[in-house]
């Protein structure tokens, strides 16, 4: 039997009916609304058949194990690292693999502009399934729309989910088009630090992988992804860090070690610097 929810270490946030009607209707809410948001960690047995659809778009990110989807006729298979987006109003059932089930984060959004942010990400229901080059910064946006109504859900707590949202979807965008180099200089270097995000890495060893002069490459990884690579390494070893708090109950000096520190006192400084809370606290706040 498929269900909905109720999986160890899930976190799970849904906007009341009223809430979202009123949202829909605020000049500063209605262009784009989580209504419903959340963390599924091995959600064994977890499924969902709706013949008719949803008024929200369903966004998936699958971060391990494996899921799949019907829609429009056809079985699509879902693994980590790929994106599933639903449109609103289309029939659909989707399930974890039973031997293999899915660890996902996922939201469902509304909103006045929601067709055309859709439109341009070119993912539709004969077309939902998406393989993600930066798998943990898409997840790493569903995670700040969580925590935002985690907090509140105030107009300020809507609008920043609203906003994560958002810049997901933009990255789905900017990932549509078959053409573009799937490996650039700046995506070596990138694969690297998500395969190797424990290990000390340095400039020097980034800019050998992206075939490039040290300064060079600084400029241009800052250019094109926002923050600079000791700074994107601290967001990939941070995410597994949260992945690891969210979903186990391992001490935080082993979640430490697990994301790249030696120093387990280091780490939690920084995960404070970063989040504004302990490791602890997070991780009392995210099962509690």
């Amino acid at each position: 039997m498929l269900i909905e929810e109720g999986f160890p270490g899930q976190r799970l946030r849904v906007l009341p009916v009223p809430q979202i009607r009123a949202a829909l209707a605020s000049p500063a809410t209605s262009h784009l609304l989580v209504t419903d948001a959340g963390f599924f960690p091995r959600a064994r047995s977890h499924g969902m058949t709706r013949r008719t659809g949803i008024p929200q778009a369903i966004v998936i990110v699958c971060t391990q194990g494996t899921g799949w989807c019907s829609i429009a006729g056809t079985t699509h298979r879902v693994g980590p690292g790929q994106a599933l987006v639903i449109p609103p109003g289309t029939a659909h059932a989707y399930g974890a693999d039973p031997d293999d089930p899915w660890t996902l984060w996922w939201m469902h959004l509304a909103g006045d502009d929601l067709v055309d942010l859709l439109g341009v990400t070119t993912l539709t229901a004969s077309s939902p399934v998406r393989e993600l080059t930066d798998p943990f910064r898409i997840s790493e946006l569903v995670d700040e729309s969580v925590r935002a109504l985690e907090h509140d859900q105030t107009d300020a707590s809507l609008l920043a989910a609203a906003g994560a949202a958002w810049h997901l979807l933009s990255l789905l965008a900017s990932e549509r088009s078959p053409q573009s180099p799937r490996l650039s200089a700046i995506d070596r270097a990138r694969e690297h630090l998500r395969k190797n995000f424990a290990e000390d890495v340095s400039i020097a060893d980034l800019a050998a992988v992206a075939r490039l002069s040290p300064s060079h490459f600084a400029a241009l990884f800052r250019q094109q992804t926002g923050t600079t690579p000791l700074r994107y390494q601290v967001q990939l070893r941070m995410a597994r860090a949260r992945e690891l708090l969210d979903t186990t109950d391992l001490a935080v000096a082993t979640v430490a070690g697990m994301a790249g520190y030696s120093d387990p006192f280091y780490f939690s400084r920084q995960f404070k610097a970063l989040h504004g809370t302990t490791p602890l606290r997070y991780r009392g706040h995210a099962k509690g």
